[in-house]
């Protein structure tokens, strides 16, 4: 079995193959974490050559969800830094507040966590009623997990201590029912949720939000798609709305700052005009 790197030739192969055959574009990803991904799934599978690994994808398309699921970055939690939520709870929402309707973006969500945690902030302050949540992803397997809203068990404790370290200040017990290893949430938070795939590479906007949350799916990106996604952003965004990344992604270099003003020390951004 190879457990060599593959080369970057190899690499431009494959993502040709997968954009020819099933219509991803990976080509902008950033390359050397792709190339760890796509090597890493090789020995997971027991692929005994990159040709078989080549010949699998391009003949097998359930073969291709696990690539795609593999490839993409499904790595999250509830009320992750859990300032940005403090800050989300006590002064953006707020603000946003005046709005008959209030339309939230979490693109790239996953399997949803964080759209849960924004249901949860949204529902402490009086807003989930008259706010929609639209959560999207590339990988459908991901979103018909988000919209389960089941999560390991285990994982509570530490989104318990998250949520409190935000603000929270019910019992977050409350919000879900512990049945065996797993943790379903309240069907009531995803009474607001709209999910939907949708490729930060290729599609277009497709509504006007007030707040558009992408956070750690940037920095799997290269310079040249993240000011594709930051311009999809902008168009997406209405005037004074807010723009939420990951604590290593920023919009400082990207064209359209400035027309964006940092919202005190966190990864938000106001559009100003």
């Amino acid at each position: 079995m190879e457990t060599r790197l593959l080369r970057e030739e190899e690499i431009t192969l494959l993502l040709q193959e997968v954009y020819d055959t099933y219509g991803y574009d990976f080509s902008n990803y950033a390359r050397a974490s792709l190339k760890r991904r796509i090597t890493r799934l090789m020995v997971l599978d027991r692929f005994p050559s990159f040709a078989e690994l080549l010949y699998k994808i391009k003949s097998d398309a359930d073969y291709m969800k696990r690539f795609v699921e593999e490839i993409t970055v499904n790595v999250t939690e509830m009320f992750r830094d859990p300032e940005v939520y403090k800050t989300l709870r006590q002064e953006i929402l707020p603000l946003l507040a005046t709005y008959p309707l209030i339309r939230i973006w979490h693109a790239g969500c996953a399997t949803g966590e964080e759209v849960y945690s924004m249901a949860i902030v949204l529902k402490e302050l009086n807003l989930l009623h008259k706010s929609l949540l639209y959560a999207t992803d590339i990988n459908p397997d991901v979103l018909e997990k988000a919209k389960r809203g089941i999560f390991p068990l285990n994982q509570m404790k530490q989104y318990t201590e998250n949520y409190i370290q935000s603000g929270g200040k019910e019992a977050f017990s409350n919000y879900y029912a512990a049945n065996y290893e797993y943790a379903k949430f309240d069907v009531s938070l995803t009474s607001r949720m709209i999910f939907a795939t949708h490729n930060l590479v290729s599609d277009k906007s497709f509504n006007e939000f007030q707040l558009i949350l992408c956070r750690n799916v940037l920095i799997y990106f290269d310079k040249d798609l993240q000011e594709n996604v930051f311009q999809l952003f902008d168009n997406s965004l209405e005037g004074l709305g807010f723009v939420v990344l990951g604590a290593k992604e920023t919009l400082r270099f990207s064209s359209i700052i400035k027309g964006y003003k940092q919202w005190n020390k966190e990864k938000i951004w106001r559009k100003i005009s």
